[in-house]
């Protein structure tokens, strides 16, 4: 017996945003983009918290804010990234755990 993949789209949006949210339905992203995207974003955070560490340390940057302030928006996308990654493993193993 085959299974067939879940055929699910998004809801369309018919109204036009004026905050540009409006999407066409060619440009829709699947789950699995926004999860690269937004891995990717938190890897250029933490390199660019590492970047302006290692030139707080060389003595270029005066302004010791906005190297604190990178380090934070760094620190929470990790922890972001980390809390969806307990959800979604803790969500796996509550499938697992169900009776067929």
């Amino acid at each position: 017996m085959e299974i067939a993949a879940l055929q699910m789209t998004p809801v369309p949006m018919h109204a036009e945003s004026h905050l540009g949210e409006t999407q066409s339905h060619k440009e829709v992203k699947g789950f699995g983009e926004y999860l690269t995207d937004a891995l990717k974003k938190t890897n250029e955070l933490q390199l660019e918290s590492d970047r302006e560490n290692a030139l707080l340390a060389a003595g270029q940057i005066d302004d010791v804010a906005q190297v604190v302030i990178a380090s934070q928006k760094a620190d929470l996308a990790l922890q972001l990234t980390l809390q969806l990654r307990n959800r979604a493993v803790s969500a796996y193993q509550e499938i697992m755990r169900m009776q067929v």
